[in-house]
């Protein structure tokens, strides 16, 4: 009892301590969602598999690359099937392979050879010649690549891939392209069993002739986590009313004799409960699987851990004969432009066919780990345990002995992790480390906070204009922080107020200054999140930059998160300002690339940290065209082109005053990833209508045109386009007209 007194000293220690616990535990049994703590797992998951990777070079499975080195000699993707049919017999007869998966689809007819050009001929223009219909019957059947080829598929022990799509479609409806394999599982089989597990809206397969002809098929997709790396692979996909396997099950099943899959479920289930799938069993081989039924792919090391043969060497049978006797081969791409390079756990650009020989692998060698549907029990349990004992038993202790606390802990819960990953299953990790990481710096940190005179200074100098989190990099090494004037490639960023004259004229002096206040305030912290600096506020007006003082390698994509958060923000400000009487407001942003002027100028009596050049006086003007266009954000060509993950729509090519070469300008849309089909279909057509509208094709840009203000009617930008058109159709331009749109004014 004597500690809780002692205790009485830190209180606000230990309620924050509990607090931390609590919340990880709420995590923990998704009562809430922290991203972060999800992130973390994801990245001490791939600490753990590379930790203990097996490492070495598999012999049982051989990769036959369609690599660089085989497009130069043979040609580019895809291949005429006569090559295939050639490659199959070659694999089978000469090397005697056990069995051969191919990571390629066949979705198309091969109609290299000109057979279909011939028959054309014979029922056309050469109808009455027997001779040429003697000769083209006789040659007819070497000119049918893909009837050479299913005749090779059919010889032999080969496995088809398939691609599912798994994003719903539109209309709710499922669509085909070319023959699905036979289904692993009816859909009878598990019927009136519950659980969860992935469906396919779409499916891409192979033509019907050679699917028809496969021994047998499997899809070869593998869905990413939310970070873009794949670590698991659905290990059966819902189509329809039927169940079907991946390419790597299909392959070690046929290498089996085809024994049925058998799903394994729990002995006793409720009625009409959850029925999780526990493991999927074949033969002797039992795959324990886990949410959606999918299976964490047991990576036996980084890339090149399976025998790489280049396709173009054993079609031209350079591999010695009986060289990969025995084994099982995957028909994949190294290539960089067949894009199939993947981000994983073990290499951030990861073959995919290397994906299905790691399965295969694991199979053979029953190497899979599970999560087990128990890991929340445990991670609540050490969350709990780990939560309570440290937030008491810290802040009675010294620094020293602390610090020996919490290393002792770390290590007893990465020993007892990395013992259960020996075993096969997975603990959660991530949490309990960060909890007690936490509970740590809550009591080293309290009470204590050092404010070093190179922070002070230099807040002094840019604390007004740049975010704190700049001013503490910057105070690690002050001596780098250039006053004087350099020149550097940086991002200008020019915002305004439309109509503020107007703005000003309907509200008295002190609602304007309160209204300018709440504006400039969110506008200010999404630049300084986002890492740039203010230059000034020119009264409703914003400039600011992003690339100095500190570099910044990705000032364009932050210059550009800025922008459109400005936007986004200020849309949210809309009913706050209806609700006190004020006007709603609009902005334009004009956004910059280039080689700038940057420093500390002025004169002797006020100086200041900015920025010059035309690449600067251009972003001013790119602001001033936003309302020509009706649009938010307006870039330059530059900007455009150094920015990642995001889509643009050109506007037009413009010669802005005091500019004489012509620049095109841009309008940021959003995240590609983020961005819907819709919306960039939608900017791809009015790409059309550019097109037709550069080459003074106007009734082609018309007809698109009218598609899209169908679709969006009060869009400005479509009602300026349409009006320059037909004012080009009654008086036609110049001959030389090079399609740039000259503006006089600023």
């Amino acid at each position: 009892m004597r500690l809780f007194p002692k205790l009485k000293k830190f209180p606000l220690r230990i309620l924050l301590g509990f607090i931390a616990t609590g919340l990880l535990l709420a995590n923990a049994v998704h009562i809430i969602d922290i991203g972060l703590i999800e992130r973390l797992e994801l990245i001490s998951y791939d600490a753990r598999v590379k930790l203990t990777m097996p490492g070495g070079q598999d012999p049982r499975i051989v990769i036959v690359d369609l690599d660089e080195k085989s497009l130069a000699e043979v040609g580019r993707w895809p291949w005429g099937r006569d090559k295939m049919a050639r490659l199959t017999n070659i694999l089978f007869d000469r090397q005697q392979i056990a069995v051969l998966g191919f990571d390629v689809l066949f979705a198309e007819p091969d109609v290299s050879s000109g057979l279909n050009n011939l028959r054309a001929l014979e029922q056309g223009k050469l109808r009455d010649i027997p001779a040429f219909k003697a000769e083209l019957d006789r040659i007819a059947p070497s000119l049918d690549h893909d009837a050479l080829f299913a005749a090779a598929i059919a010889k032999h022990p080969v496995v088809l891939s398939t691609n599912f799509d798994f994003s719903r479609a539109r209309a709710g409806e499922m669509s085909a392209a070319g023959a699905l394999p036979p289904a692993t599982l009816p859909g009878d089989a598990l019927i009136g069993r519950n659980f969860d597990v992935m469906t396919g809206f779409k499916f891409t397969g192979n033509l019907q002739q050679l699917q028809s002809r496969a021994a047998a098929g499997g899809y070869f997709n593998a869905e990413p986590d939310d970070d873009g790396v794949i670590r698991r692979v659905p290990m059966l996909v819902k189509y329809g009313p039927d169940y079907y396997e991946p390419l790597a099950l299909a392959m070690v099943r046929l290498l089996q004799g085809s024994p049925p899959l058998i799903p394994v479920l729990p002995t006793e289930a409720d009625a009409g409960g959850y029925d999780a799938i526990e493991s999927l069993r074949v033969g002797k081989i039992e795959i324990p699987v886990g949410e959606n039924v999918t299976a964490l792919i047991p990576f036996r090391g980084a890339q090149r851990s399976f025998k790489y043969i280049s396709a173009t060497d054993v079609l031209h049978e350079r591999v010695p004969v009986d060289a990969m006797r025995g084994t099982i081969v995957l028909v994949g791409t190294t290539a960089a432009g067949l894009f199939d390079l993947r981000s994983t756990p073990v290499a951030t650009v990861y073959p995919g066919v290397e994906l299905h020989a790691n399965l295969i692998a694991g199979m053979l060698d029953g190497t899979f780990k599970q999560s087990p549907p128990y890991a929340i029990a445990i991670e609540a349990v050490m969350l709990l345990v780990i939560g309570l004992v440290l937030s008491l038993v810290l802040p009675r202790l010294n620094p020293l002995i602390s610090l020996v606390v919490v290393v002792a802990t770390l290590a007893l819960v990465v020993a007892l992790n990395l013992y259960a990953w020996s075993q096969n299953t997975v603990w959660p990790l991530a949490s309990p480390l960060l909890l007690v990481v936490f509970i740590f710096g809550i009591n080293m940190t309290y009470g204590f906070f050092i404010e070093r005179r190179a922070k002070k200074q230099i807040t002094g100098l840019f604390g007004q204009y740049i975010p704190p989190a700049l001013v503490d990099e910057m105070s690690e090494d002050p001596e780098s922080i250039k006053m004087e004037g350099e020149n550097r490639e940086l991002t200008v960023l020019f915002s305004d107020v439309r109509n503020f004259t107007s703005i000003s004229e309907s509200l008295d002096p002190k609602q304007l200054s309160l209204l300018m206040n709440e504006y400039l305030t969110p506008m200010t912290h999404a630049i300084h999140k986002h890492r740039g600096t203010i230059d000034k506020y020119m009264g409703d007006a914003i400039m600011a930059f992003w690339g100095a003082p500190l570099h910044d390698k990705n000032h364009v994509d932050n210059a550009l998160a800025a922008a459109m958060e400005m936007i986004s923000l200020l849309r949210k400000l809309g009913p706050e300002f209806r609700a006190k009487g004020w006007p709603e407001l609009r902005i334009g942003v004009g956004l910059n690339t280039g080689p700038m002027n940057v420093g500390n100028m002025g004169s002797e009596f006020r100086r200041a940290y900015t920025v010059m050049g035309d690449a600067v006086n251009l972003g001013s003007r790119l602001e001033s065209l936003t309302k020509n266009y009706g649009v938010d954000i307006m870039v330059g060509e530059a900007t455009m082109q150094k920015a990642t993950n995001m889509l643009f729509r050109q506007l037009d090519r413009v010669r802005v005053k005091g500019k004489d070469e012509p620049v095109s300008v841009y309008e940021p849309i959003g995240r590609l990833d983020r961005v819907s089909q819709e919306l960039k279909d939608e900017v791809a057509q009015f790409h059309e209508v550019l097109s037709h509208y550069l080459a003074q094709e106007w009734e082609q840009a018309l007809a698109i045109l009218a598609q899209l203000e169908a679709k969006a009617p009060d869009t400005k930008l479509y009602a300026l386009y349409r009006t320059r058109i037909e004012r080009y159709i009654e008086n036609p331009p110049d001959p030389a007209w090079d399609g740039v749109f000259t503006y006089e004014t600023k």
